[in-house]
């Protein structure tokens, strides 16, 4: 059993555990309002370095033990090694595609003259991100020319609807991509919604404004993050899907 087995077989096992446990309450208690943001994160990276610390002693422990003919020992540090393997594959895509792309948050189809939001100034009245489109360390100009360099695809959308039907048609579309929808304005041809993430409750703005052509109307599309310098691809990948989905 478990208790026969040398100590740093269980230390690794019990350290696996702890950071799977971290690996799922770090970003639910920010959720939740249990912790801040920066203590969050501190222990989400805590999870992974934890869990690379077991995956690699863990497998040259195994080799030790295997040696020795600990067989037992030789299963636990499997058995943690297996465990730590959750925080790695959960966290690996995330920190791969932080790496890959800008670290920006604000993603817009027009960048020379970006959407603007309405209701959705209320709603980010205590949000560190404001809606400014540029900051101090990225101009206005800097960031369309990040944005256009990561995400090419991220244009304007050219429709043969009226706004008054593109307006309809962008807030189903939204809805039934499980976004908040906040404020369909006809008038003004604006649609707005909040995005929600799963893990932590990050909170995203996106807001598509629809003006009027010769031909019908034309579609752009503005999503900005509440919290963080980087969005991880999360606001382009929206815009993306939601152009896509305005278009079939």
């Amino acid at each position: 059993n478990v208790e026969s087995t040398k100590w740093w077989s269980k230390f690794f096992l019990v350290t696996s555990m702890v950071a799977v446990v971290l690996l799922f309450a770090s970003p639910l208690g920010y959720k939740y309002g249990v912790a801040e943001l920066m203590p969050s994160f501190a222990s989400l990276l805590l999870a992974l370095a934890l869990a690379v610390l077991v995956f690699v002693g863990g497998l040259i422990m195994t080799f030790v033990a295997n040696s020795k003919g600990l067989i037992r020992d030789r299963q636990v540090l499997l058995v943690a090694v297996a465990i730590s393997l959750i925080p790695l594959i959960a966290m690996g895509p995330p920190i791969a595609k932080g790496r890959s792309v800008p670290p920006i948050h604000d993603i817009s189809t027009d960048w020379l003259n970006p959407p603007t939001f309405d209701v959705a100034i209320g709603l980010r009245a205590e949000a560190p991100n404001d809606l400014e489109y540029g900051s101090e360390q990225d101009s206005a100009a800097a960031l369309a020319k990040l944005q256009q360099a990561a995400y090419p695809q991220i244009v304007t959308l050219e429709s043969d609807l009226s706004v008054p039907e593109a307006v309809a048609q962008a807030a189903l579309v939204l809805a039934q991509q499980d976004l908040e929808v906040v404020n369909v304005d006809v008038d003004n041809g604006r649609v707005e919604a909040v995005a929600t993430t799963f893990w932590f409750g990050f909170k995203d703005d996106l807001v598509v404004r629809i003006q009027p052509t010769h031909t019908g109307s034309k579609i752009d599309v503005r999503s900005v993050s509440r919290v963080g310098q980087s969005d991880l691809g999360a606001n382009a990948a929206r815009i993306a899907k939601f152009l896509q989905a305005f278009d079939q």
